[in-house]
């Protein structure tokens, strides 16, 4: 596995243990990813998308909202839910990973740790945020 996917992978755990525990957990954060990761830069990583996704939780929310019509978030899974949000995050707050890798990198999480029907769900929600978020501004 190479070191994005790592770090992907415990962000995506620590959003699992945030929506549990909440916001008091942020203080045992660093520890989790330290005991799971050797490597500084997959740390690094991964402490950084943890944060960041929980600090722009509402935005992140609200795009899976948007794009998941028919879903309450509060209905999904919270293992689906800790993988959209890091995907919301890094498809709206990170231009250096080009979309398509979060998209796959996701449905890859979604294999690995969802329900049988996460990853088709996973794709086609995360597929419609990056749609919206593509579209260009009209021109003035």
């Amino acid at each position: 596995m190479d070191r994005r996917s790592r770090a992907r992978e415990l962000a995506m755990q620590s959003l699992y243990q945030l929506d549990v525990q909440g916001s008091e957990y942020l203080v045992r954060l660093g520890t989790f990813l330290r005991e799971n990761s050797e490597d500084e830069v997959v740390f690094e990583m991964a402490d950084k998308w943890s944060r960041k996704t929980w600090e722009n939780l509402a935005v992140c929310d609200g795009l899976i909202k948007t794009a998941a019509v028919k879903w309450e978030l509060s209905r999904l899974s919270q293992v689906d839910r800790s993988i959209l949000r890091l995907s919301a995050y890094q498809l709206k707050f990170c231009p250096d990973i080009p979309g398509k890798v979060v998209i796959n990198e996701a449905i890859e999480l979604a294999k690995k740790y969802g329900a049988q029907q996460t990853p088709r769900f996973v794709n086609g929600v995360l597929d419609a945020i990056f749609r919206k978020l593509s579209e260009k501004e009209p021109a003035v």
